[in-house]
């Protein structure tokens, strides 16, 4: 058994190391192309963004299910997570500080392809007699590319279902009860805890978990985000210089092209797992939102990487060079996070170990359950409404299995799956750049008033 397990893991090892480069390069290529067919939109209309946010124009009257703060924390709430505080600490570890750079730079070009896929999951959703939405690409590849792409809509949902076990529930899991595990909490005890609470939010649906999340994302983006503007008050002689080692290093030749092949890699890689643009996930939850205007919840979508990576994970990166653990310490991955956060709180550093515990709880908990949601609206596409109350039991039983089992194939299973649910949703994002330009320029040459009750 334990022969079979290993085989499985390297070969997945192998597939996902195949997948890594060619689908790293066709990501940040479709996040050009729909950058530049759209003018730099996301620089363009991001104060529009941030007013839709505000709930200027919400009307409880529209078709939906969720606010448009709400669609974006219940987003935010997959995409938020351990790539904020692990991910960033990884990519710098082996990619050194200028990885957070191209970590920008991914963000960037992710912000225009979040509305790019947002937009289209909004236009193409569906609207069920009970007055619930459902959306996502394989909706906008059926409808908007029509019926002989259906194969293509099928292998897209097929691939979130899969990836909704794995990578958005079990491995979060894992995570969680590992961490409730330094504080000598039984592996099972913390797995059943998890269950429950997973449980108790996501039978009932996208309205409860867009309740939830609404509360909870702003609670931990802010508490973690607090505690790392405290380290760099208390250090802040270190921030010009950690700004500047950013900027030297993501285009230093010292190691030659290959060095600084690796630090675009690894900031780019990075990047994109941790805002998820391109991915196809967000536009399910993005779909939901109550609004006529498709091209207005896109630009929401846009806050997205935004938020997750701009703020989020500038805030980790600054974090570790500013106490400059980078340099003192072999440690990587959230370990390397905790340390910048104990070494920063000089005066009470289990506060700062703390802070990091708690943000890796809270932002595990929240992927499970928005992946749920992501995993219930892809099954639905695939079987049928009346699958989707048993599919979320079966991912709450997913849930305690994946705090007790040992997770390495899980893992890269999960991450196969959700680079192979990329690929056909930037086809269809591609394909469909023409009638996208026709909604933001129709959407944008209007009047827009704000919406009073």
């Amino acid at each position: 058994m334990n022969e079979i397990a290993s085989t499985l893991t390297h070969w997945t090892e192998v597939i996902s190391g195949w997948i890594s480069l060619p689908l790293t390069i066709i990501l940040i290529g479709t996040g050009v192309f729909v950058t530049v067919s759209l003018r730099f939109i996301q620089i363009r209309r991001l104060k529009h963004s941030f007013e839709v946010v505000s709930g200027k124009y919400d009307n409880p009257d529209d078709e939906g299910d969720v606010t448009h703060f709400q669609a974006l924390c219940a987003a935010l709430s997959a995409t938020i997570g351990i790539g904020n505080i692990a991910g960033v600490a990884l990519a710098m570890r082996l990619g050194g500080p200028g990885a957070l750079f191209w970590m920008w730079m991914t963000a960037l070009f992710g912000m225009a392809l979040k509305y790019a896929e947002c937009t289209l999951s909004h236009r193409h959703r569906v609207i069920h007699k009970d007055g619930s939405a459902s959306g996502g690409p394989m909706y906008y590849i059926e409808k908007g590319l029509g019926p002989k792409w259906k194969p293509l809509a099928i292998f897209f949902a097929t691939c979130a279902v899969i990836c909704s076990f794995c990578t958005g529930n079990m491995n979060q899991a894992n995570t969680i009860a590992q961490t409730f595990a330094t504080y000598n909490v039984p592996i099972w005890v913390s797995g059943g805890l998890i269950a429950v609470l997973v449980g108790l939010v996501i039978i009932g649906g996208i309205k409860r978990i867009a309740a939830v999340a609404s509360r909870l994302v702003p609670t931990m983006a802010v508490l973690y985000v607090a505690g790392a503007l405290i380290i760099l008050l208390t250090h802040f002689e270190n921030i010009i210089p950690s700004f500047a080692s950013i900027f030297r290093e993501a285009f230093s030749l010292k190691a030659g092209w290959g060095g600084l092949l690796t630090v675009i890699m690894w900031g780019v890689r990075r990047g994109l797992y941790s805002n998820e643009a391109g991915q196809g996930s967000a536009p399910i939850a993005h779909a939901a939102a109550k609004t006529k205007e498709s091209a207005r919840e896109g630009a929401v979508a846009m806050m997205g990487p935004f938020i997750d990576t701009i703020i989020v994970c500038t805030m980790t990166g600054l974090a570790i060079l500013s106490t400059d653990v980078l340099q003192t310490t072999d440690l990587t991955g959230a370990q390397l996070t905790r340390e910048a956060f104990r070494n920063g709180f000089v005066f009470a550093p289990e506060i700062g170990s703390l802070i990091v515990n708690i943000a890796v709880l809270l932002f595990a908990y929240t992927t499970m359950v928005a992946w749920s949601y992501y995993g219930d609206r892809s099954i639905e596409y695939l079987v049928g409404p009346q699958a989707i109350k048993p599919y979320r039991w079966v991912y709450v039983f997913f849930t305690f299995m994946g705090a007790i089992l040992p997770l390495t194939f899980v893992w890269n299973f999960g991450d196969i799956a959700l680079s192979l649910m990329t690929i056909p949703n930037l086809i269809g994002v591609l394909f469909l750049t023409g009638a996208l330009k026709k909604i933001t320029s129709e959407y944008f040459a209007k009047e827009h008033i704000a919406y009073k009750a």
